[in-house]
């Protein structure tokens, strides 16, 4: 079992940055693959950012590539998006997920757990 819970979450401006965290529970961390999905209102929750779990091997959708950033820090069991030029279609809650599986993934049925979300609101 893992468990998951983001903050970091708030209000900015456009141009604006904000770092989002993700600390899980147990000693099993670094076995799992991390993700960053994001639900706006009346959409679909959709892919944002995956690491791998040790090899630090990233991907991003198009829409926040060259402007967010995941990171992981194994000691501290925790996942971090870095989100900078923030536009105010990036207004969603954020998620934050984990996969045992060894192929990184993009489909949300395929992560085993997720955190509670936290909003986060671009105002222009």
């Amino acid at each position: 079992q893992v468990q998951l819970v983001e903050s970091g979450g708030g209000l900015v401006q456009a141009g604006g940055s904000l770092r989002l965290s993700c600390a899980a529970s147990g000693r099993t961390f670094s076995r799992y693959a991390m993700a960053w999905f994001r639900q706006a209102p009346g959409k679909a929750r959709e892919f944002v950012a995956h690491i791998a779990r040790s090899s630090g091997d990233t991907y991003y959708a198009d829409s926040v590539k060259g402007r967010f950033t995941i990171s992981r820090d194994n000691a501290k069991n925790t996942v971090y998006l870095q989100m900078n030029s923030l536009k105010p279609e990036d207004t969603a809650v954020y998620y934050c997920a984990a996969t045992s599986q060894l192929v990184l993934t993009t489909i949300r049925g395929r992560y085993d757990y997720w955190g509670q979300g936290t909003q986060v609101t671009v105002s222009s």
